[in-house]
């Protein structure tokens, strides 16, 4: 599972392939840095060196908040046709409603439950709709309109279609969800409308999607750590290409980076600016093009003088590097935020 220099692998390294190279829940710190071992690097000069922290084993992983904003924000924000929008103008704020009631964490158990726990994303949905009070008090307000969501093919994408699809047939609305692909193959059928009304996306890896697309390959980034100016960005090259969008949620699905609960408990630590103040020699583990990507260890020596003694060629957020983090192996890793293998909650 999406995002341009800065968003997310999974989400999107076939779509983002045709405009923007490599990116998506790709960011540049998703797709990470060249192989092998790197060599230890320094902090900031005239910064104290930090002590040497062993990696410490543990099965519950949790983020470490990006408090300086590395990453390009990606928060979850519904994406309709434009036509359709202002068609049925009580469409968006419903779609409004699921944007309030989830945050991070609501994300990451959602995600457990199907990846983890091995339910289907319609019954996730379905319980989430019902335990958050999300059915629409005008149940005929969307009475005779049609609303095909496409989900991108990760659990993720499906889960949150499902959401939407189950609050807008509470209104009335005949809404229907289907599998439709990447962001290639769904993103013109959602701007003619036809096949699609309706995609969950995400406001970073959209945000540079569309900017690729309208002003070429080697465009500036619109998309950056500051929600709002990136959501007005976005909202821009959206009026431009015949896209309309809810309010962005809080819950994000972004590169991110982890160590096990133990660890950052031992330590206290809940931003990476603790870790930096804390630690220093750490073992860094992710893709092969984490040393290089700007937004992966360079970034975090330059914005948060991390130092490393080591790097590790494994996985961008993938089992690898989840695995080397709770065996002791690596003393920090590139996750995704919303995983739901994480923990919800930081050291305690």
């Amino acid at each position: 599972m999406t995002p341009h220099p800065t968003t997310t692998l999974r989400r999107t390294t076939a779509a983002l392939a045709a405009v923007v190279g490599v990116g998506g829940l790709l960011a540049a710190c998703g797709d990470p840095g060249s192989a092998g071992g790197g060599g230890s690097t320094s902090a900031a000069s005239g910064s104290p060196a930090a002590a040497t922290c062993e990696a410490v084993p543990g099965d519950e992983l949790v983020v470490l908040e990006d408090d300086k904003k590395l990453q390009t924000v990606d928060n979850i924000i519904p994406a309709v046709n434009a036509d359709l929008a202002s068609q049925a103008p009580d469409l968006i704020p419903l779609l409004d409603t699921v944007s309030a009631a989830l945050d991070t964490d609501t994300l990451i158990g959602l995600n457990k439950a199907v990846d983890i726990e091995r339910k289907t994303s319609e019954d996730v949905a379905a319980q989430f709709v019902e335990d958050a009070g999300l059915a629409a008090d005008d149940a005929s307000a969307g009475k005779g309109v049609k609303v095909a969501i496409g989900a991108a093919d990760f659990a993720e994408s499906a889960t949150l279609g499902n959401i939407y699809a189950d609050v807008l047939e509470s209104a009335g609305y005949d809404a229907t969800v289907t599998t439709i692909g990447n962001r290639e193959t769904y993103l013109p059928a959602l701007l003619k409308g036809e096949q699609v009304q309706m995609v969950p996306e995400y406001v970073g890896t959209l945000t540079e999607f569309l900017n690729k697309d309208a002003n070429g390959a080697d465009a500036e980034p619109k998309a950056s750590g500051d929600l709002d100016s990136t959501v007005a960005a976005l909202t821009e090259l959206g009026d431009a290409a015949g896209l309309a969008f809810g309010t962005p949620s809080p819950a994000q699905d972004q590169n991110a980076f982890a160590v096990t609960k133990d660890f950052a408990a031992e330590h206290d630590l809940t931003t990476l600016s603790d870790l930096a103040a804390a630690c220093g020699g750490l073992v860094l583990g992710a893709g092969p093009e984490c040393t290089e990507r700007p937004f992966c260890q360079p970034g975090l020596e330059k914005t948060y003088g991390l130092t490393f003694s080591e790097f590790r060629s494994l996985d961008a957020g993938g089992p690898l590097t989840k695995a080397a983090l709770q065996k002791g192996e690596i003393t920090l890793g590139l996750v995704f935020s919303s995983d739901g293998s994480l923990s919800t909650s930081a050291a305690g």
